[in-house]
């Protein structure tokens, strides 16, 4: 079989099993309801979780993993509402429910420039002017400024911009970019960031320079300090930081290392499913998939059939992933760190 028609047999065999989920499950079929609800819980428990440490009665480090946990959630439901999964004839709910998930995880790009870039990324993904995984470190050689910049999409990328914008160039002079889709590519990389994600990444720096002055006094008994304006705010801001921003730090680098690794980028023949995407659930992630969801066990199935909800995803996961072993679909291919995510061994010819 071609690739073609193994995507084809994937993709029908999949969408039988969600058909059969459903039928056994009629309640399944009600997006609009399942998306609210879970929306209402995450965010409740959000708000539980934040007054029980506020009040004392939970340790930070506690409450830290608890909301990185249900921010991982609703970036998933973030994504369904991307692909207009719910609400899509109640347009007041949808983009409500959007723009209150993005302010609950400030250090992701604007949703709604995202869901450009979501879509170019479904259409071109694996290729070097597919934006959105670039963004997050896709195809890059790992080292130690891959590892600290994972999560980083302002210095980290500063970093890549140049590089990036560079490869789209060079796809518009080899006829693989119409020059107005570059255009809105690079433009989209760059505002997407303002001023949500900007403001909240100084934040984050603020944040580490106060602790790296902290650990310089305690070390050489200096008397090193922020200035008084930076001090003042960075006090003011502490309950946004520590409820909001340190666990979407957690979240957002679990999420960044899990996607830019299971994510092949360089050398996809575009349009092929095959290439694109491998299932990523060996168990030393575990860690990091309980703060994305595990991602790596279900976004592969998701490049095969777009136009299904997260969590019916998971529940049809297991028998999906039967299917995906038998027309060969790569599971955990470690293979990928030392390839700087190409999907073959060896350069093409």
């Amino acid at each position: 079989m071609t690739h073609q028609q193994q995507s084809s047999q994937i993709r029908k065999e999949i969408t039988h099993a969600y058909q059969q989920l459903k039928a056994k499950y009629p309640v399944l079929k009600h997006q609009d309801f399942w998306g609210m609800l879970i929306f209402l819980l995450s965010c409740s428990l959000v708000a539980v979780n934040s007054y029980l440490w506020w009040t004392g009665i939970f340790p930070a480090w506690a409450m830290i993993l608890i909301n990185a946990f249900f921010f991982g959630i609703l970036h998933e439901l973030e994504h369904d509402l991307i692909h207009w999964m719910y609400f899509k004839t109640n347009k007041a709910i949808h983009h409500s429910m959007l723009f209150v998930i993005w302010i609950l995880r400030p250090l992701t790009i604007n949703p709604w420039i995202r869901r450009q870039l979501h879509y170019h990324h479904h259409k071109y993904s694996g290729t070097l002017h597919d934006v959105e995984e670039r963004g997050v470190t896709n195809g890059e050689k790992w080292s130690i400024k891959r590892l600290f910049l994972t999560a980083d999409l302002v210095i980290g990328g500063l970093f890549r911009v140049s590089g990036l914008f560079k490869d789209i160039k060079q796809e518009v002079k080899n006829g693989n970019l119409k020059p107005e889709q570059s255009h809105k590519l690079k433009q989209y990389a760059l505002t997407g960031l303002i001023p949500v994600t900007i403001l909240a990444h100084l934040l984050v720096y603020l944040l580490l320079a106060g602790w790296f002055l902290e650990f310089v006094n305690s070390t050489f008994n200096t008397g090193l300090m922020l200035p008084g304006f930076l001090s003042s705010t960075l006090e003011f801001c502490r309950p946004l930081i520590y409820l909001i921003l340190i666990p979407n730090l957690l979240r957002q680098f679990c999420l960044h290392f899990i996607t830019s690794n299971l994510h092949y980028i360089g050398d996809v023949e575009q349009g092929n499913v095959i290439e694109q995407t491998q299932v990523l659930n060996i168990w030393w992630t575990f860690p990091m998939q309980l703060f994305c969801f595990f991602f790596g066990w279900t976004h592969a199935i998701h490049h095969f059939v777009v136009n299904e909800t997260f969590y019916v995803r998971h529940l049809a996961r297991k028998k999906a992933h039967v299917v995906m072993r038998r027309y060969g679909i790569r599971f955990n291919d470690l293979g990928t760190f030392s390839r700087a995510n190409r999907f073959h061994e060896t350069p093409q010819s």
